[in-house]
């Protein structure tokens, strides 16, 4: 699953457990780089939702583990990897981005960061999970965020494409105020670049012109 130098930590909050792989090699270090997962396979080929959003990719957690950084920590999104008492299908489907989900992914964030300070990177849907924490929580300190492939307003993503609204999820109205970085796939058809351009700004967004989805090939998050 993960490199020998990279530890399995499950996370309790008060609803959720959420799964961690985590890699301190430098507690002294006073930074640490936190990965969010996106939303799995929450999903299935015919578009109903399953029984287990547990992602059966690896990309992000690749990307996780090939970061050469001192302190680094991929973090699942709750239901993944752990199947909680507190776990329902709307925590994939409609409440992929409830406030309870946020108020546990940002309890895992603060037990795991401390007082450091965080380049937060988030994939897909972890790309609003992400930038919800940072909203809700200035006291976090985020240095940088990075996302890739990110929904960054899941009504403007729902609204283009013709599905359902996520209607128990809260939403990213603007953009947080933080030294940010987006990455977006030229050939990404989950999230294209006329739809990216429409929540965050162009100066912020780097095209990886033969990139999809599932797919940014040898992805240098820090060059």
């Amino acid at each position: 699953m993960a490199p020998n130098d990279f530890v399995y930590v499950p996370i309790k909050t008060d609803n959720y457990e959420i799964a961690t792989w985590q890699k301190i090699e430098n507690p002294t270090n006073n930074h640490i780089h936190i990965y969010i997962e996106g939303d799995g396979y929450a999903f299935n080929a015919y578009g109903q939702p399953t029984s287990n959003p547990t992602p059966h990719g690896t990309f992000m957690r690749d990307l996780a583990t090939h970061d050469n950084f001192d302190n680094v920590v991929y973090v699942a999104r709750p239901c993944q990897f752990i199947m909680s008492d507190a776990c329902s299908e709307n925590d994939w489907t409609t409440g992929r981005f409830s406030q309870r989900i946020i108020d546990a992914q940002s309890r895992a964030i603060k037990q795991i960061a401390k007082n450091k300070k965080i380049t937060l990177i988030g994939y897909s849907g972890g790309a609003l999970v992400s930038g919800l924490i940072i909203e809700q929580h200035p006291e976090l300190n985020i240095e940088k965020w990075i996302t890739i492939a990110g929904v960054l307003n899941h009504e403007k993503w729902t609204t283009y494409f013709g599905d359902a609204p996520l209607t128990e999820s809260v939403n990213l109205e603007q953009l947080p105020n933080v030294n940010q970085l987006h990455f977006v796939g030229g050939k990404d058809s989950v999230v294209p670049y006329e739809l990216a351009k429409t929540w965050a700004n162009e100066k912020d967004i780097k095209i990886i012109p033969n990139a999809e989805h599932t797919n940014f090939g040898n992805l240098n998050l820090f060059k």
